[in-house]
């Protein structure tokens, strides 16, 4: 994409970027009715093929970046990409009007696990840039491959929490809906339930591919308009390109909170967020390299804020604040304010 010009370069990131979102959202009904017709969330095999669903622009961007050398661009967004992502909660936040903030209507401490497991799955990748080359593991990290057992680990205590909990907490006021998706809700409108499975699944695949296209337009003109702006590419991965492949989270988060569904919604963020960190995994075998060397102080930076920003989540999930200024909660206020303050620092940290 190099011959284009920059102003041709910006219309094909921005095409991208409605192309995910529009497929994004094709990719949330059709996985939503699958699930209904069978039961894919109920087990292990279930949850994975769902977080891979959700995920779908993120590993596009990761594979293609890992394929033709950009390993800056995929470290950026991968690790970057947790904070902006966890940004997209206070949109949410906002959508749930004048009553209490988003994460008092939670009313499950389910979220809080969930952060924790992205807490310790960013962490345990990050700390591989402190290893020698000398104990990779067939072109890999040993630090990604653990942070995909930490994760299939997590995920199986998570959802054994969900199905069995070993506690109860009175949660007054909370409104936290449906515990999971195929539960039915009134006011909610099941796509594709006249459809036959077979052209459900046929959208699905259609959706998917457009999804994995846009995502390698997206990693290509992205790296381009990275390197005209003279941004890093870990920067650019982690700002503006983690922010166009969120759009679908925001589109299906904001369809979770508007049916009350709101421990879905923060799950749904918190869970995809762990899973993507996996993908470091799949970009080294990619390029055959562990990726993680490609780890700058910007991206050290960032994750950084990304821990913080779901401790922050986490807490407040816990503490139940009570009120809403300038109609969101003040953990989202804080988010803002932290998000705000890595931005602008950004450039002396680089």
């Amino acid at each position: 994409m190099s011959g284009l010009s920059t102003p041709l370069l910006v219309l094909v990131f921005v095409v991208g970027a409605g192309a995910t979102w529009l497929a994004g959202i094709s990719l949330s009904k059709t996985t939503d009715s699958l699930d209904r017709r069978f039961g894919l969330g109920e087990e292990l095999g279930g949850l994975i093929l769902l977080a891979v669903a959700g995920t779908l622009p993120e590993l596009a961007i990761t594979a293609s970046a890992a394929r033709s050398g950009h390993l800056s661009l995929a470290v950026g967004n991968l690790i970057g990409g947790i904070a902006v992502q966890t940004l997209v909660l206070v949109v949410l936040d906002a959508c749930t009007g004048e009553k209490r903030p988003l994460t008092f209507l939670v009313g499950s401490l389910i979220p809080v696990l969930e952060g924790l497991l992205v807490i310790a799955v960013l962490i345990t990748v990050m700390s591989g840039a402190s290893l020698p080359a000398s104990i990779n593991v067939g072109g890999a990290s040993p630090t990604s491959i653990a942070a995909v057992a930490f994760w299939f680990a997590g995920i199986w205590l998570i959802n054994r929490a969900r199905k069995e909990p070993k506690w109860k907490v009175e949660m007054a006021g909370s409104e936290p809906g449906r515990r999971n998706v195929r539960e039915d809700h009134p006011d909610e409108r099941r796509p594709f339930v006249n459809r036959s499975t077979v052209f459900v699944a046929l959208i699905f695949g259609l959706a998917s591919l457009i999804t994995l296209a846009a995502g390698v337009v997206l990693q290509e003109s992205g790296n381009e308009l990275a390197d005209r702006m003279g941004l890093q590419g870990a920067i650019f991965g982690a700002t503006i390109l983690a922010a166009a492949t969120a759009l679908p989270e925001i589109s299906s988060g904001v369809a979770a909170v508007q049916l009350g569904d709101h421990q879905l919604a923060v799950g749904d963020i918190l869970g995809g967020n762990s899973f993507q960190i996996t993908l470091f995994l799949l970009a080294d075998l990619i390029a055959g390299t562990p990726v993680v060397i490609a780890v700058q102080r910007s991206d050290a930076w960032l994750g950084a804020a990304g821990i913080l920003m779901t401790a922050v989540v986490a807490t407040a999930v816990i503490l139940r604040p009570g009120r809403k200024y300038f109609r969101v909660g003040p953990d989202s206020i804080a988010l803002v304010a932290i998000y705000a303050a890595v931005i602008a620092l950004l450039p002396r940290v680089t």
